[in-house]
């Protein structure tokens, strides 16, 4: 393969929103450059770890991570604790507790149905499956062979990229969500939420409040 399409494989990774396929960046210079470019899925995975050598040789923060089956940008995880003390998710895409237990819960189990959901977790699930497929994070997948032939459920491409995963296997093993819960960086980290958001509370009251006294 030309050397040339080093580049604009960083290019076309580096342009696209969500993760790029193999076959998605096969079809973009192929449609460029003619159906008789020689390329293959091995051309660019090689291509991609030339690039991730160059930015290493010359220290910069960010590399090519795979995610999903597919390619995108990401900063490397030493500088996780600092993006995350300035990342402030939009609500709409923030999870209740009860939401990534769920979540957990399907990620490790499935697939799995409604009624070993609420076995496990001891109450009723129907919102919060509600909200997880409105967020496209899990999916109908079938129906078991059990009585009454309950949905299935069990997590998408979309949970994949939310959790910056590129296959469900990436998920860590149970001892090492221990050692992470035991960290020092995550109890600062988690220490900085929770007191963000007491300052919320008490600021969306103290503004109650002062509107109560005007009216």
């Amino acid at each position: 393969m030309d050397s040339i399409y080093e580049s604009v494989i960083e290019a076309l990774i580096f342009s696209s929103d969500e993760p790029l396929q193999h076959s998605e960046i096969i079809k973009a210079i192929k449609g460029i450059d003619g159906e008789d470019v020689s390329i293959t899925d091995n051309d660019i995975e090689q291509s991609v770890d030339k690039i991730n050598q160059k930015y290493l040789d010359n220290s910069l923060s960010f590399n090519i991570i795979r995610i999903a089956a597919g390619f995108t940008f990401g900063t490397k995880p030493e500088f996780a604790k600092y993006l995350g003390y300035l990342s402030s998710e939009k609500s709409k895409r923030r999870l209740s507790q009860a939401a990534l237990e769920t979540l957990a819960i399907i990620a490790y189990k499935q697939p799995v149905t409604k009624p070993e959901l609420e076995a496990i977790r001891g109450v009723n699930c129907d919102y919060i499956l509600t909200t997880l497929l409105e967020k496209k994070l899990i999916a109908i997948t079938g129906r078991a062979e059990t009585i009454g032939r309950p949905l299935l459920y069990g997590t998408t491409q979309e949970f994949l990229i939310y959790f910056g995963l590129n296959r469900i296997s990436d998920l860590p093993k149970p001892r090492e969500i221990e050692e992470i819960m035991q960290d020092e960086d995550f109890l600062e980290q988690k220490r900085k939420l929770m007191m963000s958001e007491i300052e919320s509370v008490i600021e969306s009251e103290t503004e109650e409040s002062s509107s109560d006294e005007t009216e």
